[in-house]
């Protein structure tokens, strides 16, 4: 791990291959590179920058192999394929603990095909396939845990 500090109050944070990153306060400006994806690389940054919740407000890059659904009214997750590169042009989303103190990511994006062809949703597997560059607000003093909800496919957020 590299750390850089300048006189702005910055601090830049190279953690290895694949992921770059500079702090401003509570916000954090992330670059991804090729061959990374995304979930994991949000999860590692949340355990090396050492906080417990953040808001991703925003996204944008190239990506691969991208793996999106949308939950149903009973509870199942319907998951889809978008294997071609695409255009990340919308990505948002939060990250929470577990119960058991592991990072969890959960994210929702919008991708356009080369033709413009507009696909949605939940986020479940995502590789950078160019870079993604995404936005996240840490949430200092917030305490939110993600646990199981009973009769559906999702870890929904508990706040104390």
């Amino acid at each position: 791990m590299t750390l850089q500090n300048n006189r702005y109050d910055q601090v830049t944070i190279t953690l290895g291959i694949g992921m770059e990153w500079t702090r401003s306060g509570e916000d954090l400006l992330v670059r991804i590179d090729p061959g990374e994806e995304i979930h994991a690389s949000l999860q590692k940054l949340a355990d090396e920058a050492g906080f417990n919740a953040a808001a991703i407000t925003s996204g944008i890059g190239r990506t691969c192999a991208n793996i999106y659904g949308y939950m149903n009214n009973d509870g199942i997750y319907i998951k889809r394929n978008l294997e071609p590169p695409s255009e990340l042009v919308s990505l948002s989303g939060n990250i929470a603990r577990t119960q058991d103190g592991k990072p969890f990511t959960h994210i929702h994006c919008c991708w356009s095909e080369d033709d413009n062809t507009v696909h949605a949703g939940h986020m479940f597997s995502c590789t950078v396939a160019v870079v993604a560059e995404i936005h996240l607000r840490v949430m200092t003093h917030a305490v939110m845990t993600r646990c199981p909800l009973a009769d559906v496919q999702l870890l929904g957020l508990q706040f104390s």
